[in-house]
Parts: C-alpha cells; sequence; structure tokens
C-alpha cells in the first residue's frame, strides 16, 4: 500500500486539520472526503491507484481522529464543514482541484462542488473546483424530497433521528459510538474491511469527543427526516428551484446500500446535466473499499 505523507494545518476557519497526501504536488489535485463514521483511510485504496498521476489528498475532517473536534453542534453546519475544505486546499497551496467524498464527505462535496464551480454560489471560491466524484452521498435536493415523500428512504434514515435525539447520549458516554451504532443501524458490511481498518475505527469509536462530533454532522445538517408516521410538509429548500451543477461530474452508486436506495439517483441528470453514473452491483454502503476496482475504473474511465 501507499506510504502517506502526514501534515498537520492550523486552518483559517479556526481548526486543527490532519490531513494525508500521496503523489507529486505538482500534479492535479483530488481531495479525498470520507463519511460517517470513518476517516481518511475511507480512500486507501484510491489513494494507492492514483497518485501517481495526481496528487492525492485525504483529510480527517473536522470532528474526526485528531483534527479539531468542537463539541457545540453549530460547529458543524455545511457552510463551516465547506469553508474548512477550501481552507485546507490554501493551506496546501492549491487553487484547483478535484473534489471527491462518500458519505457525508460526499454530502460535503456537493457544496464544494456547488459553491466551487465556475459561477459557484460563493465568488470567492467560484471557479476553483474542475471536477466532482461522489460514492453513494445523495443530492441534498433529491434526498430532502424522497425524505418526505419515499417511505422506503424515510424508513431508512429513522436512524438519523436517533443520532440527533439527546436521549442516546448516555448509551455513547457509556459505550462510545459502538454502542449506539449497534442500536440504531443495520448497513454495516464488516467482513468486507480487513481487519486492521476495522480494529482502528473502533479504537476511534471509543473517544468521546470524536463521538459526539461524528454526531453533531448530524445534529447540525439542515435535512428534516420525519417520523414514519409523520404528516410532513417539504421544507422550503427542496420545494424550490434547486441551483444545478454544471462542471463534469461522477455519481458512483452501490446498488445495495440498504441506508440510501437508488433512487436517490433517479432524475439526477435534471440537477447535474454533465454526469456520468457508475452502477456498482452487489455491493452495499461502503463502495470505496468493498468494490474498490470498479470505483477506480469509473474514476479512471472520467477522468481520462
Amino acid at each position: 500500500m501507499t506510504e502517506l505523507n502526514h501534515h498537520r494545518f492550523s486552518l483559517s476557519t479556526g481548526i486543527e486539520m490532519d490531513a494525508f497526501t500521496a503523489g507529486d504536488a505538482a500534479n492535479p489535485a483530488i481531495i479525498f472526503l470520507h463519511g460517517f463514521p470513518e476517516s481518511h483511510r475511507t480512500w486507501r485504496h484510491q489513494m494507492a491507484h492514483f497518485s501517481d498521476r495526481f496528487f492525492c489528498i485525504a483529510p480527517d475532517q473536522r470532528g474526526y481522529r485528531n483534527s479539531s473536534k468542537p463539541q457545540n453542534v453549530d460547529a458543524y453546519t455545511a457552510d463551516k464543514l465547506t469553508a474548512d475544505i477550501f481552507a485546507l486546499a490554501d493551506a496546501l497551496g492549491i487553487h484547483n482541484f478535484i473534489i471527491a467524498g462518500h458519505d457525508w464527505g460526499g454530502a460535503i462535496a456537493w457544496s464544494v462542488a456547488l459553491n466551487g464551480q465556475p459561477g459557484g454560489l460563493n465568488p470567492a471560491w467560484a471557479g476553483r473546483v474542475t471536477r466532482a466524484i461522489i460514492a453513494n452521498a445523495p443530492h441534498p435536493y433529491l434526498f430532502q424530497r424522497l425524505m418526505i415523500n419515499d417511505m422506503q428512504q424515510r424508513a431508512a434514515s429513522q436512524y438519523i433521528r436517533a443520532f440527533r435525539d439527546p436521549a442516546n447520549d448516555a448509551v455513547v458516554r457509556e459505550g462510545g459510538l459502538t454502542s449506539l451504532m449497534r442500536k440504531t443501524v443495520s448497513w454495516d458490511k464488516p467482513s468486507a474491511m480487513e481487519p486492521e481498518e476495522r480494529a482502528a475505527l473502533l479504537k476511534d469509536w471509543q473517544d468521546r469527543d470524536a463521538c459526539f462530533g461524528m454526531l453533531n454532522w448530524y445534529r447540525a445538517s439542515a435535512i428534516y427526516v420525519p417520523a414514519m408516521d409523520e404528516d410532513a410538509e417539504m421544507p422550503a429548500f427542496a420545494a424550490s428551484d434547486f441551483p444545478k451543477l454544471m462542471i463534469p461530474t461522477l455519481i458512483v452508486w452501490a446498488m445495495d446500500d440498504l441506508a440510501l436506495p437508488a433512487s436517490n439517483i433517479e432524475g439526477i441528470e435534471k440537477l447535474v446535466p454533465h454526469v456520468t453514473i457508475a452502477p456498482v452491483e452487489d455491493c452495499g454502503h461502503f463502495v470505496i473499499w468493498e468494490q474498490p476496482k470498479a470505483v477506480n475504473a469509473a474514476i479512471d474511465a472520467f477522468l481520462n
């Protein structure tokens, strides 16, 4: 496996962030964002595969591992998590980059891309993001609409309500994140992960500050998750026009994801006109390390 270089940055957003790099800094940059409840190691197979022609960067995001773990919920709003990524690029001396993300990292990748595409939502960042790679991370507009209208997605997302419920904080304080995961989720696939990687994650999940940092991503999110019997109204941002993502975008989607069914990519072309969709069959949520060869092949084809 490719050796990664460790960096520690004091970002302009006020946090300390660990980041790991591989490849020549003179090459085009890809920033890989992990999701819940993982780390930069999520992208280990892609860092190894692409570092011969790209400068690959994978941070431990805010709330994870040894990066800063503020305990207040409002430290994890999407605007702050997005700003961290542009601040990381600045710290590395990178102007233009490709953004890649899985799960929650994909949610922030959507935001980074929408803000950083040419003519993007944030003029200070517009034009810096050249392409986007999304792996099993729903588009926020479609995800919110499914949460209201699609009972399968609503049922699959009830764990988010549990993650947001302060009544479960005692479970986390007593047994770490592992205890809450066992109680609330069913989309993990333990046999697909290398034993040493799983052991490292289980250790991370015992850090109580990290546990609540990770949960705060859910608690600060604007996504509304109704109860199963709730007659819910559509939030305003998903009831009106949503900005289009116009840069070339690859969506890799594991078709057997129990948390995020394939309905999340239906109609995506209307929101992302230059999209390439790469379905991965017989694979669960953690597609980038469950089926790394398929993911790498899809990214290769997209970038060539």
